[in-house]
């Protein structure tokens, strides 16, 4: 059966493009969500699906929000994939960068393209909901003098015109995005266990002094490889924080046994997904 995979955004936005950079060897339909938290909402009513969800960014940071709907929620990880976010300069067939008086995207994406947008006095920044989106307006309601900063496969899939490629003022902007599934479908689709090196958990710790450094000692103890930790307070209890935690390894039985012996010392413990861990696109 064709994979449904739900995605934050329109068609064409770069979770889009990622699911299907991910799925590359599979057809795939992909289901637009206004909202990370409609995602999950769709997820939780149809054990069916999967998802796509950006969680950090090598500019932005943590996606802190997606940390927290993970822990709720209880769906599994499955797999990542980390793709270079490129953006292009598109506008309606015919159009010329002298032609342009506006661009629209979302403002983050205008920030990372501030420079070569500055050289460009011409053209207005005017921010809107998102980049895929933009082109989208500009292709439906045929707006001359009009440009959207979008992805590649945003620009073509709507229509438009590419003036200029890889505008981005940051060339090493990467964004990590995680595969979810309902955990009986991750049991069904999920890597086999042979080719799983990285998993991501969700723990606390007591109050006292070391608690966290004694759980970061056992760790090294069994060759973990801490690849991320992101803290995040607790409501209601002042000073006292949630760790999320990346771990890659060499072997699945040693994490295995690394988990056993920090249990312990940590509390409420979460396993959010085994997966295989996935290098940069270049």
């Amino acid at each position: 059966m064709k994979k449904r995979v739900t995605i934050q955004g329109v068609a064409g936005c770069y979770h889009d493009a990622a699911a299907r950079n991910y799925f590359s060897n599979e057809e795939i339909e992909t289901i637009p969500c206004d909202s990370f938290q409609e995602m999950f909402d769709h997820l939780a009513t149809d054990a069916s699906l999967l998802a796509i969800l950006a969680i950090e960014n090598t500019i932005a940071g943590s996606l802190l929000q997606n940390h927290e709907l993970l822990r709720k929620n209880q769906t599994r990880i499955i797999g990542e994939y980390k793709m270079r976010i490129s953006h292009t300069l598109a506008a309606l067939p015919g159009q010329s960068i002298d032609q342009l008086t506006e661009v629209n995207s979302h403002p983050m994406a205008l920030r990372q393209c501030e420079q070569f947008l500055l050289r460009h006095p011409n053209m207005k920044m005017i921010e809107k909901f998102d980049t895929a989106g933009s082109a989208k307006e500009i292709a439906e309601n045929n707006l001359l003098g009009h440009a959207a900063v979008c992805g590649e496969y945003a620009a073509e899939l709507y229509g438009l015109n590419i003036l200029e490629r890889s505008i981005e003022t940051n060339k090493r902007n990467f964004t990590r995005f995680l595969i979810l599934a309902d955990p009986l479908l991750a049991a069904e689709i999920g890597p086999d266990e042979s080719k799983i090196n990285k998993a991501s958990i969700v723990f606390t710790t007591p109050h006292t002094k070391g608690a966290l450094s004694k759980v970061l000692t056992i760790l090294s103890f069994y060759d973990i490889n801490l690849s991320k930790i992101q803290s995040m307070p607790i409501l209601g209890r002042e000073w006292e924080y949630r760790f999320y935690a990346d771990f890659t390894f060499d072997s699945y039985a040693r994490y295995r046994q690394s988990i056993e012996a920090i249990k312990p010392l940590i509390n409420d413990l979460r396993i959010l997904g085994e997966y295989t861990e996935c290098k940069n696109e270049i």
